[in-house]
């Protein structure tokens, strides 16, 4: 009879490996439809759409901490098989494997009723398709990967199951590089950031001239006057280079541009958005009301006009006078 018992190390070795695998495959999984939200988006769909593209990094960065971390935890549990053969016997072991098969099955059984389902509901759709394709796929290998360990198949191998290891870990590599395709690298993603910053800077100092406009009935002629003690508010400069904003009257009393440098287009429809491009002016001026604004711009300098419309704003003081 068999008193082998599990030792601390035994259960910690195959807690911490089980742990490491499911949130690996988790994050796998979530990382694949990430790109395939990217690639086939939803017109119809509502969700928020990260810019900065913040499920794919947490993804990535789970991934490459924890699978390294799954593949040496397992080569270290089998090794200690191959000198203890009786710890194949181990109630934990038997746990975590039989586990371990038990959602992966579970996973594919699930999946292929999704998709029968939808296929019969004439809900069918390329990125339902091949997300469906992709639980299909991780799940499988999964569940015959584990199967086989519990048959003893990678304990008669070992060989064998080095070399799915290494086919596993190149197939995860492949996969994270692919994801700074899409989301750029650190530092473009750093310079989106600071282009963002730069357009809520704007956006703070135009309300800033319309206070100052309704209050005044004129136009500030610099950005210094809308410097206010009282209030608090003190005009932004560029956080990436520290330069002051541009800001010039257009076409008095009511209209007036604010520029800025840009490191990429706003769009940002990919990784080469980044460089400089001539000089622009966005024009958004749309029936006399900046109330139709946007900041849409491209890389490099980028100019944009604004016109007051008197009627929506206007002078607060009736004693002053307003040119027509």
């Amino acid at each position: 009879m068999n008193t082998l018992k599990v030792t601390p190390k035994d259960f910690f070795l195959w807690a911490s490996a089980m742990l490491a695998f499911y949130v690996s495959m988790f994050s796998f999984i979530t990382l694949l439809f990430q790109y395939i939200d990217n690639a086939y988006p939803d017109v119809l769909s509502s969700d928020y759409v990260d810019p900065y593209s913040g499920t794919i990094r947490f993804a990535i960065a789970s991934l490459i901490v924890l699978f390294p971390l799954f593949l040496v935890l397992i080569r270290v549990i089998r090794n200690d098989i191959q000198k203890h053969a009786e710890k194949k016997d181990l109630w934990v072991r038997r746990w975590a494997l039989f586990l371990t098969v038990f959602i992966a099955g579970a996973a594919v059984a699930i999946d292929l009723i999704t998709l029968i389902n939808s296929f019969l509901g004439g809900e069918l759709s390329t990125r339902f398709v091949l997300k469906v394709v992709v639980i299909l796929l991780v799940a499988g290998g999964t569940f015959l990967h584990f199967m086989a360990d519990v048959w003893g198949y990678w304990l008669i191998f070992p060989k064998r199951a080095r070399s799915v290891g290494w086919a596993a870990g190149a197939v995860v590599l492949l996969t994270i590089v692919a994801g700074f395709f899409i989301m750029g690298s650190p530092n473009q993603v750093r310079l989106y950031r600071f282009d963002d910053t730069k357009v809520s800077d704007l956006t703070n100092i135009q309300w800033q001239v319309v206070n100052y406009y309704q209050q005044k009935g004129t136009l500030p002629t610099n950005l210094a006057m809308l410097e206010d003690p009282i209030s608090g508010f003190k005009v932004p400069s560029d956080p990436q280079s520290g330069s002051a904003y541009g800001y010039r009257i257009s076409t008095p009393p009511y209209s007036f541009e604010l520029c800025a440098d840009f490191n990429a287009a706003s769009d940002r429809t990919s990784t080469t958005a980044v460089g400089a491009t001539p000089t622009s002016s966005v024009q958004t001026h749309v029936g006399g009301t900046i109330e139709n604004s946007n900041w849409t711009h491209t890389a490099g300098s980028t100019c944009f006009e604004r016109t007051i419309d008197p009627q929506l704003y206007p002078v607060f003081n009736k004693n002053v006078p307003i040119t027509k």
